[in-house]
């Protein structure tokens, strides 16, 4: 199976001004992220706040992000949730808006067992032509996939990918292992992108692409080209930034560090509230390091 990209998908924040989405920031990041060469972008993932957007706003960032990209990377939108009706409508609506592929997070807060797991993506693939791409991040969902429920959801022909957010790199591995050339693999972890990819894995979706998308994305395409002592290189430098990134919830650091870029307002939804002051002046100094004009 030809992976839908290969290298670095940005999980794109969405940019908020007074209480709304912020449309013309929204328009830049997309055009800026194209201009810095990532190989797809992904809408409303949990980067993007889906967690405190009504649908409609939810689905509008979808269809916007796709009629500014027109076809230039492949646009995957988020769609998952912990109601498979839900998130089986939320792929027709993004099918229809013209998506490449749709992101479907591990249902949350109800925490179903490994076979309803299994049931739902199945479902979830069988309802929409658009084909999916699994996310599993424990830390967030508090539930795992295990190898052996991922390897059945991957037989199933609509599913084309997997987004492994997990620290446990062994069992990384081994789902890899198991679901073999069924779907391509990316790292959900910007910490263990090079890694990941020395073992197979074929890019990431990233959050520090925001920030940093020329970087992130010539990390990967070294990676691809065999190229793992250069590419382990840029990992080692983006490490401080990426730690920064995730000392506190995000996308509550890389939405500070985007605002003090000028790229948008550092502005959230509740319960998220604005990064504190002696993180945010840390991550400054750690950016102002990379060469960012803060």
């Amino acid at each position: 199976m030809k992976p839908l990209f290969e290298g670095c998908g940005t999980a794109l924040v969405t940019p908020f001004r007074k209480g709304e989405v912020d449309y013309p920031a929204l328009d830049r990041l997309v055009e800026e992220q194209l201009d810095q060469g990532v190989d797809a972008l992904i809408a409303v993932g949990t980067t993007g706040e889906p967690a405190t957007m009504t649908w409609e706003e939810h689905l509008s960032v979808i269809r916007r992000v796709v009629d500014i990209v027109r076809h230039r990377v492949p646009v995957i939108a988020g769609t998952g949730s912990n109601c498979t009706r839900e998130a089986v409508d939320a792929a027709r609506a993004a099918k229809e808006f013209g998506a490449d592929a749709q992101l479907v997070v591990t249902p949350y807060y109800n925490k179903t067992s490994q076979q309803g797991l299994v049931a739902h993506f199945h479902a979830v693939a069988d309802a929409a032509t658009l084909p999916v791409i699994v996310y599993n991040v424990p830390s967030r969902t508090g539930l795992n996939i295990g190898p052996e429920s991922l390897k059945e959801i991957c037989h199933h022909p609509s599913v084309i990918g997997v987004k492994e957010a997990s620290s446990d790199v062994a069992q990384s591995l081994e789902k890899l292992r198991l679901v073999g050339d069924n779907a391509a693999f990316y790292s959900g972890n910007d910490d263990l992108v090079v890694p990941l990819m020395a073992c197979g894995f074929r890019g990431v979706i990233s959050v520090i692409s925001n920030v940093l998308p020329a970087e992130t994305a010539r990390m990967t395409h070294l990676a691809l080209r065999g190229e793992l002592q250069n590419a382990a290189e840029i990992q080692l430098r983006l490490l401080p930034m990426i730690n920064a990134l995730f000392c506190e919830t995000s996308p509550i650091p890389v939405k500070a560090a985007m605002a003090a870029l000028g790229r948008l307002e550092n502005e959230l939804r509740l319960p998220l509230v604005p990064m504190q002051e002696k993180n945010r002046q840390k991550m400054l100094e750690i950016m102002r390091k990379l060469g960012l004009e803060v």
